[in-house]
């Protein structure tokens, strides 16, 4: 006999569009990890995420290939085969709609069947008791709790690893963070302008916080976070993100002046001033101007210089790199800036 249609249950607000498909299957708990053609650093994340003291039957893991690639979705399969019969539900998502983290997080959260969401990074390696500290800290009836993050340093760190190690004096970064999938679907989960992996998690923090919502640490989650081998020079591809600071400010121009404080560069524009002055009174043949502009350009280069290299890694092959970016990061940097004001209509300088 079939049970009439009223008597069915209804897919809560804030389930994912099979939910019902899923009832009485649902965990506790669902883990999103984007990533992008990175199996090897997804193989350490996955083998720790698998290792979680949380019975099996109460999370799942939903990898988010930003590729997608054969390599990525072998490697899922295999893992996900290997840890089924333990009631572990590992599922590969492709996207090929989105571009950047901020949406394939999107996609994973919304395809996910938990109403709480775990996010971290493919590049990280969460914490046996991972799960089980962020679920803690969330049953207080918090929107969202933000774990702690761990980067390894060595004793004379390079300048991106000194720079990559802001991640553990971070308020909330999505490497670690748990968000109830209610709070997600009220804010629209994460602005899919932010095409790179910067600022995307502030604001996400931003908006749960313009919503009402309170935020929790959870300083028994914890995730480490190696740094990754980068290429020469990456200082430089990183003033692109530069940009999405405009971003941030258009959206939540008091919270960041409250939570980043972040001043514009004066020392930058001193810099290009100092350059400029130069060119022109050369341009001019007005020595004395050319000159005290060098001067300017050269004092002020050479003191970011030192304060980059201080404490550092002195292999020269670091040396080399930090004197060649640091003549070119203050132009870099306001271009990108500038670039990224006048793209969102802000002013933000």
């Amino acid at each position: 006999m079939s049970t009439p249609e009223a008597a069915q249950p209804r897919a809560r607000a804030d389930a994912p569009p099979h939910a019902e498909q899923a009832q009485g299957l649902r965990p506790d708990v669902s883990v999103v990890v984007p990533t992008w053609r990175r199996p090897a650093l997804l193989e350490r994340c996955l083998e720790a995420l698998v290792r979680q003291t949380l019975d099996p039957q109460r999370y799942e893991i939903v990898v988010c290939d930003d590729g997608p690639d054969e390599a990525t979705r072998a490697l899922v399969e295999r893992i996900a085969d290997a840890h089924l019969a333990r009631g572990l539900q590992i599922r590969y998502l492709p996207i090929t709609a989105t571009q950047g983290p901020a949406g394939a997080r999107n996609a994973g959260w919304r395809h996910a069947l938990a109403r709480t969401i775990a996010f971290t990074d493919d590049d990280t390696i969460p914490d046996p008791h991972w799960l089980e500290a962020g679920l803690a800290a969330m049953a207080g009836g918090a929107c969202a709790a933000s774990g702690a993050i761990v980067v390894p340093l060595r004793e004379r760190p390079t300048d991106y690893e000194a720079d990559v190690s802001g991640l553990a004096r971070a308020e909330f970064a999505t490497a670690n963070a748990f968000v109830k999938r209610s709070a997600l679907m009220a804010v629209d989960g994460f602005d899919e302008r932010f095409t790179s992996a910067w600022r995307e998690d502030s604001d996400l923090q931003f908006s749960l916080l313009d919503a009402g919502g309170e935020i929790v640490n959870a300083p028994e989650a914890v995730v480490v976070h190696p740094v990754r081998p980068a290429r020469w020079g990456v200082s430089l591809s990183q003033q692109r993100k530069s940009a999405f600071e405009a971003l941030l400010y258009r959206k939540h121009p008091d919270l960041y002046r409250k939570r980043i404080a972040e001043a514009p560069p004066l020392a930058y524009y001193a810099t290009a001033a100092g350059a400029v002055v130069s060119v022109l009174g050369l341009a001019a043949d007005m020595p004395a101007a050319a000159g005290l502009g060098a001067l300017l350009w050269f004092a002020l280069t050479a003191r970011f210089f030192a304060r980059r290299t201080r404490g550092r890694s002195t292999a020269w092959s670091h040396v080399a790199e930090m004197a060649v970016t640091s003549v070119l990061i203050p132009f870099l940097s306001i271009y990108w800036r500038l670039r990224g004001a006048l793209r969102y209509r802000t002013w933000f300088l």
